[in-house]
């Protein structure tokens, strides 16, 4: 290589990671701005760079992998509907159709172009989870997306700069909470501006006017470092099956996992059909997390774009469960979706020299909360409220390290502190602590889950819309790892509830949530004696448990 070929490579890197650290701060716009506790303290977001022919070029790393690898196909069906010919500074697209962006109407897309000395040269994305878009609220209850809210087909939010103030009234007259989700969307068109700047100043900084040539390095070079390393693998088809609760029967989770020298494909034939509730999965979903599982594994430190993600390929029959067409419900797709990953790892298990982690709970316990009229057939209310808060279980035990404790996996979102909730929204948080015993035993345990009691303030009713997983089917333990506790839904004084589907507290009651664990990992009896002791002093194990799974006695 000479000199010159050289010093043109560390430019082109340069310029890559210049354009990472864009899209970051990109995405940290939108946490400062947004209203919604959800993109704010959760970080329910993605952010990223698109050339004009609709590639990823670069994601930040604050996001969802549903959210990132699902805008990375919905660009394309933004310019499908809009050219870019078409646009012009100043201009925002947006939509929230489950099957053009990111899988359910709670999550608002928005696509920017952005101009450099007077053309296009690239497309900012975002996207938000909103509190509420209307309809039934944010759970399973919806027999067709209809019902599940106000759906915005692909239109301007913005044109030359102005704000289409019809849209904007139609979402306002929509939704129970119309300040923050406006205040959302104005912040998407504030994320998406900074990006834009960010972008023409870095232009601006090394001399370039196209960022073509920096596209094709960063997509070529990708795609190249991800083959290379499935190459490494040994090709052959590897199955995996899991089980999971469903709504009002269980679910069926069938993978083939295919590995050649020109990639990975994973078919998802037999797996259930569709459901006649909320908890469907559209493709471009299925798509984002089964991609999102293979990479963890195969392809870790690879930055995350178009050409990382070509090699991985997946399909499902049209009217199975993880590829249901519309008008299916689809408002909790994320609860069998963010169980996808464990399918993935169950596959490329015997393919990897080290094997792959446990099951984890994996998919996020978010219980929606509800109070005032409407809740219960009681006329005494109490305050409007619509709260939305992200929660985790355990995740799966790793080959040399135990799984991590109350966790978002594969999500990746935080949770919503205790403070955030109870200061907007009459509820008071009673308990919020780690489930003792609830992680898997193993050589490496699985992460704990946690154990949450949440009241009304004001001694009323509310509503929980339950969207919750791993209560009939906990997480698997490997290699002659136990399995995770499985979750429980309850009252505090002991009346059991139902994991999935509106449901009422009564006065003077309390919301019991007890988080499913991570499975375990390897023989508990091959556990060193230190790390059981170190996990009864810390309360993650209790000492019968110890003793009984592990054979150790601590006094």
């Amino acid at each position: 290589m000479t000199t010159e070929n050289a010093l043109a490579r560390i430019r082109a890197q340069i310029m890559w990671n210049r354009l990472i650290a864009v899209v970051e701060e990109q995405a940290q716009t939108l946490i400062r701005t947004a209203f919604s506790a959800s993109v704010r303290e959760a970080g329910d977001l993605s952010a990223g760079v698109f050339d004009l022919d609709g590639r990823m070029l670069a994601q930040a790393i604050t996001g969802t992998p549903g959210h990132v690898n699902s805008m990375a196909e919905a660009v394309g069906h933004f310019l499908a509907r809009y050219p870019v010919a078409q646009m012009h500074e100043g201009d925002h697209y947006l939509t929230n159709d489950p099957w053009l962006g990111t899988g359910h109407l709670h999550d608002f897309t928005l696509v920017s172009p952005t101009f450099y000395k007077g053309r296009a040269v690239a497309l900012f994305c975002s996207t938000v989870h909103v509190v509420d878009i209307g309809g039934r609220g944010f759970g399973p209850d919806a027999r067709q997306v209809y019902e599940e809210g106000l759906c915005v087909p692909i239109m301007p939010l913005a044109r030359a700069g102005e704000m289409n103030q019809d849209l904007l009234g139609i979402v306002r007259i929509n939704v129970r909470e119309p300040v923050q989700v406006e205040g959302d969307l104005f912040s998407l068109v504030a994320c998406n501006d900074k990006g834009s700047t960010r972008l023409r100043e870095m232009m601006a900084e090394f001399g370039i006017d196209d960022i073509g040539p920096l596209a094709d390095h960063i997509v070529e070079h990708s795609l190249t470092a991800t083959l290379e390393e499935i190459r490494k693998l040994p090709a052959g088809v590897y199955h995996n099956a899991l089980t999971i609760d469903g709504y009002d029967h269980p679910i069926e989770l069938k993978a083939t996992l295919t590995i050649s020298h020109d990639g990975i494909h994973v078919d998802f034939t037999g797996t259930s059909p569709v459901s006649g509730f909320g908890i469907n999965v559209p493709m471009l979903y299925t798509t984002a997390y089964t991609s999102f599982g293979v990479k963890c594994l195969v392809a870790p430190t690879i930055p995350n774009n178009s050409g990382s993600l070509a090699p991985i390929t997946v399909s499902a029959p049209e009217g199975s469960i993880l590829n249901a067409p519309r008008p299916c419900a689809v408002a909790i797709r994320h609860v069998i979706g963010q169980l996808l990953p464990d399918v993935v790892f169950g596959c490329m298990h015997p393919a990897l020299s080290n094997g792959a982690p446990a099951e984890g709970a994996s998919a996020l316990w978010v219980p929606q909360l509800r109070g005032g009229h409407g809740v219960s057939d009681s006329t005494a209310g109490g305050t409007d409220f619509n709260v939305l808060s992200f929660h985790s279980g355990g995740t799966g035990a790793r080959p040399g390290k135990d799984g991590l404790s109350a966790t978002a996996f594969p999500s990746g979102v935080r949770s919503v502190p205790v403070e955030i909730t109870e200061s907007i929204a009459p509820v008071i948080i009673w308990r919020k602590e780690y489930r003792t015993d609830s992680g898997g035993a193993g050589c490496m345990r699985g992460g704990l889950g946690q154990i949450m009691e949440i009241a009304s303030a004001e001694n009323a009713p509310f509503s929980v819309f339950a969207m919750f997983e791993r209560i009939d089917h906990p997480a698997r333990g490997r290699d002659g790892g136990l399995p995770g506790a499985a979750g429980t839904v309850s009252l505090t004084s002991g009346k059991p509830m139902r994991g999935k589907g509106q449901q009422t507290i009564p006065p003077g009651e309390r919301l019991r949530l007890e988080l499913p664990g991570g499975g375990g990992l390897g023989d508990p009896k091959e556990r060193e004696r230190e790390k059981v002791e170190r996990d009864v002093r810390d309360g993650l194990v209790s000492p019968e448990a110890a003793e009984k799974v592990y054979g150790v006695k601590v006094t």
